[in-house]
Order: structure tokens, then sequence, then C-alpha cells
């Protein structure tokens, strides 16, 4: 079993260090622009060879403000992910807007960390441990949001999106928990109740028009949520002791994953090896990481979580989210 339960595809969220970069060199590009042109002006003024030189001088100046822009960026720290900036010349007495960093978490202006989804984040799996968790970093606030029996394949029973899109602007949060379990491994519907594909088989070539609707419907969350600035950590499925059951969720498994690799800024909680064996198959026991014991994690369905397995979960997604604190500048 793995030791790392969760995989975090690059995150291209600008960093703190990146922010300091781009404020130094915006304020040592205009001030070097600025003497560079104010020589172009003495130079226009001036006859002659005087002129010329006066121009290669401001000519100087403007590789001085590029050569002043990188050795920013060097003083400041490694930020060979990013491109070079681009210098452009403009008026000496322009202001550049600067951007804005992040909010840094804290006790008395917490992060808001909303748990949304079906069953797997009700008051009977993780959703509640982790709002223990991190509650007691000191520095979140959390939303528990869920509805039983619920997801992205039936808009008719329950339409998550729309959902969404109503709670959000008023939970604002800054990071978002979701969690779509077994419900989905079935057919899907339009919002009017009409079944537009059957349920998938595990076949990849029989289920590719099941797969591709599910995808749009996974990339049209992803998309909404890992926007303004907010984090998307979506919590995978678990597998079942149902081998036919577990082809169909291995579909859904997989096309959350695709979807996942196409939109890099998501956090993925690998669930579904977080809870199997060795092999790779159904385990009902895992080794918990607080004291390292095996312990049978699973509810009596084959499926769900037990209160341990929930527990162990929760641990999981705790910890990616103290790593995404810290990368918003918390002291956690």
């Amino acid at each position: 079993m793995s030791s790392t339960p969760s995989a975090r595809s690059p995150h291209p969220r600008v960093s703190r260090r990146r922010y300091a970069v781009r404020r130094v060199a915006a304020v040592v590009a205009l001030v070097a622009l600025g003497a560079a042109g104010s020589r172009l002006a003495s130079a226009v003024s001036t006859a002659g060879d005087t002129a010329s030189a006066g121009a290669s001088d401001a000519v100087d100046a403007g590789g001085a403000a590029t050569e002043a822009v990188g050795a920013a960026t060097e003083a400041v720290g490694d930020t060979s992910t990013t491109q070079a900036p681009v210098v452009t010349a403009v008026p000496a007495d322009t202001t550049l807007p600067l951007p804005t960093a992040p909010k840094v978490p804290t006790a008395a202006d917490p992060a808001v960390v909303l748990i949304a989804g079906d069953s797997d984040a009700d008051a009977g799996t993780f959703g509640p441990y982790l709002e223990g968790l991190l509650t007691d970093s000191g520095v979140v606030r959390t939303e528990l949001n869920y509805k039983v029996s619920s997801g992205l394949a039936r808009p008719d029973f329950f339409n998550w999106p729309a959902h969404l899109r109503t709670i959000i602007p008023s939970v604002d949060p800054d990071i978002v928990v979701l969690t779509f379990g077994g419900n989905d491994a079935q057919g899907l519907t339009d919002s009017s109740g009409t079944f537009v594909y059957d349920q998938p088989t595990g076949d990849a070539d029989k289920d590719a028009p099941w797969r591709a609707e599910y995808g749009a419907r996974v990339s049209e969350v992803i998309e909404y949520l890992a926007s303004e600035g907010r984090t998307l950590v979506w919590v995978g499925i678990p597998n079942d002791d149902n081998p036919e059951v577990t082809a169909r969720m291995q579909a859904q498994d997989e096309v959350v994953r695709e979807q996942v690799a196409a939109h890099p800024e998501v956090i993925f909680v690998d669930t579904w090896k977080r809870f199997s064996g060795i092999s790779g198959n159904w385990a009902e026991y895992v080794i918990d990481p607080r004291d390292n014991q095996g312990k049978d994690v699973r509810a009596d369905d084959g499926f769900h979580l037990n209160a341990a397995g929930a527990e162990i979960l929760a641990l999981d997604i705790a910890e990616v989210i103290r790593a995404e604190l810290v990368a918003r500048g918390a002291s956690v």
C-alpha cells in the first residue's frame, strides 16, 4: 500500500513568492525605464553626435532595466517555472497595477472550507471527522452540505451543478472538498428524468458514450468550482466487494481521473488505492496511520466506509488541505 494516498497535479495558482517577485520586478522596471525615458528625451534635444550618443545611452538604460528585473527575480527566489518578464516602455509617471496575493488564513480571518457531495460526505462518513481536524488547525471555518443518494448521474433527482451555483456565492469558500460515490455508476438522465445513456458495463468501447457524457458533467463542475481563486479537492470513490459493481465504479473513477488530469489545478484524493489491498483488489482491512494497526474499514454493504475507514480518509483529506493552507501562507 502506498504511503501517499493522494496525488496533486502541478498547481498553477500564483504563489506568494511569485507575487513578491512581480512586485519587485515592476518597481525596478519602472525606475530603470523612467531613467531611460529621461535620457532619450535629452538626446532628442541635443544635435548631431550628442544626440546619437544620448540615444545610445538610453538604449543601454533600457537594457539595464531588463537586467534589473532579472536581478530582482533572482533576489527573491527561484522562479524557473515562470516565463521571463517582458519589459514594455511606459511613461515614467505610470503606476502599474500589482496583483493581489491570496488571503492568508489566520484565526481572525480563517479559510472557508466547503465539504459537499453525497452520503460519503454526510454525518455518517468522513465529513464530521474532517470538520474536527480542520477546526483544530485554528485557521479554518467549515461548511457541510450534502444530499444522500445524489450525484451527477440524475439531475432529475438532485441537480448538483445548479445547487453549487446557488450555494457558492453565499458560502464563498476558499477550498471545496467534493465527493460523489456509487450513485453515479448508473444510467444517466437529463433534467426531465429521461435516461439518455445506460449504466456503464466496464467495457471501455461500449461505455464510450456514457464516459463522454459523464466526463462533460464532471468537467462542468470542476471548471466552476476551481475558479475565482478557489481550490478544489476531489475525493475519489473506493471499490466494491462485488466485482460487477466494481467494474461499473471503475468506469466512473477513470473518467474522474481523466478530467482531473485535464484540469491540473485540482487536487485528487485517491480513495480507490487507499482502500485496496497490495494486489489492488478490494480490501476489508487497512493500516490505520494513527496507530499502525490493521482495522476493518468497510460497512456491511461492502462499499461504504465504516467509522474507522471514514476517519482514515478524513486524515488523508486533511493532509492535502493542510498543504494548501501552507501554500496560502498559513501557519499550521
